[in-house]
């Protein structure tokens, strides 16, 4: 394998940093920190804690400053000599880059009106996210400070997403007059999460038990169940999904790293 540092080893590298910096200038107008409006209260308030059923309530955005900061992280990591040639770094750039440039769209679509463009945008995000985490299943970090930034921070970014997306539909489809053809609204709310608990069963058993999307995964799930048990929305059967979605995913993903561990130590 060519570890002879090459011009596009810098491109990636720069494209990277450069990607990075534009997510974290999309999560500043974002926040409404820049004169515009924070992303709940945008689009007529489609994506607020109390908007829909599926909707987290406000603290669960603050895993954002984690999955930012790791991710500023990475791109500084990356950096280094080594991370320069490394082949996982090479497989990694470029999918990690348009993760982000996707993020910085998708807070674009939603600060301009265009809610039923972020759809297509988060879906493609998180087709991204899943390609970079089979990416980093297939190729081991090289120690464990790698293991942490790479590996933790993009796990987080997944599993966060998979909350995020379900939201996001749940918001447009809501937004546009959507009637659940004519079924209960408690009844598609539990059945949407027990889909986004049953990607993250698939997630840990894909993954062998990685923590990092069980967290973020779980995180969001635990707050769609305090803003139905607390928020303007209630549903106590939304809330009751939620929570147990929550620790299902968790539970099932310790239970699966507790065995690959075991079985490794053999």
């Amino acid at each position: 394998m060519d570890q002879t540092p090459a011009k596009n080893d810098t491109l990636r590298q720069i494209v990277v940093a450069a990607s990075a910096l534009a997510a974290i200038i999309g999560s500043f107008i974002g926040s409404g920190a820049a004169g515009g409006t924070q992303i709940q209260n945008a689009s007529n308030g489609a994506l607020s804690a109390d908007s829909t059923l599926i909707a987290p309530g406000g603290p669960a955005f603050s895993i954002w400053s984690v999955i930012y900061l790791g991710l500023v992280t990475y791109a500084v990591w990356q950096f280094l000599p080594k991370q320069k040639t490394e082949h996982r770094h090479r497989l990694l750039g470029y999918p990690v880059a348009a993760s982000l440039l996707l993020n910085a769209a998708w807070i674009l679509s939603v600060q301009f009106d265009l809610l039923p463009l972020s759809v297509p945008i988060i879906a493609v995000l998180l087709a991204v996210l899943a390609y970079i985490f089979v990416l980093i299943l297939r190729h081991r970090p090289t120690n464990t400070v790698d293991a942490i930034i790479t590996d933790g921070t993009m796990g987080l970014y997944l599993g966060w997403v998979c909350v995020a997306t379900a939201a996001n539909i749940s918001a447009v489809l809501v937004a546009a007059g959507f009637n659940g053809f004519g079924l209960n609204p408690n009844a598609w709310a539990v059945f949407v999460l027990a889909v986004a608990a049953a990607v993250g069963v698939a997630l840990a058993i894909y993954g062998k038990g990685r923590l990092a999307p069980a967290a973020s995964l779980g995180w969001g799930l635990a707050w769609v169940a305090v803003a139905r048990f607390s928020g303007e929305l209630l549903s106590t059967p939304a809330a009751i999904a939620a929570l147990v979605g929550a620790i299902v995913v968790v539970a099932f993903t310790l239970i699966i790293r507790l065995r690959t561990v075991t079985t490794s130590a053999r």
